[in-house]
């Protein structure tokens, strides 16, 4: 029979041992510092692990968002519009600008959505010539539900980080991209 602190340690090795296991990212490391020990390849560790949890992230993300009809760029889309708060609704340019897209992008992605009835275009009511983006209410239930599976989805993910370890992750990241995009 196990006393706690038994279980405790078994599980902190284990645990330990996973995030420490030796991976991919430590072994094209290795051959670095041994090649050329003057590079201090160190910052690597973490640059090269950011790199490969990028198209993992963005896998699972097209995975559940796919159980809904939805990419992850119409999902962007729609989120836009269900944050800007009732009546939900923006201008194909803020929806553009906010998403990091062309105009010409803006517009397929908004004809797509527009078809499967999860926006519509009005008019704009102070410019004659322009239009105005709403979210519809089948555009509300589908972006709450695939944002609901997303959460659940991503706190499984992180669900071997205690809540102190994810503050910390959250605080580096935010640092690190901060970082990134000031010098963009």
């Amino acid at each position: 029979m196990y006393l706690a602190s038994e279980i405790l340690t078994e599980w902190t090795n284990v645990h330990y041992d996973v995030a420490m296991a030796d991976d991919p990212t430590d072994r094209l490391l290795s051959g670095w510092d041994d090649a050329r020990p003057d590079l201090e390849v160190g910052a690597l560790q973490v640059t090269a692990r950011l790199s490969r949890i990028g198209p993992h992230l963005a896998r699972r993300q097209e995975e559940t968002f796919a159980r809904f009809g939805l990419n992850r760029g119409e999902v962007g889309a729609l989120s836009a519009l269900r944050i800007a708060g009732p009546p939900h609704r923006l201008s194909p340019t803020r929806l553009a600008k906010g998403l990091m897209l062309s105009s010409a992008g803006i517009t397929s992605r908004i004809d797509r959505l527009e078809r499967r009835g999860f926006v519509r275009r009005l008019d704009d009511p102070n410019d004659r010539r322009g239009v105005i983006i709403e979210l519809t209410d089948d555009g509300l239930t589908v972006v709450d539900a695939a944002v609901a599976a997303n959460t659940a989805s991503d706190r499984q993910l992180l669900a071997r980080l205690d809540g102190n370890e994810l503050t910390q992750l959250e605080i580096l990241l935010r640092k690190v991209l901060g970082g990134l995009e000031l010098a963009e």
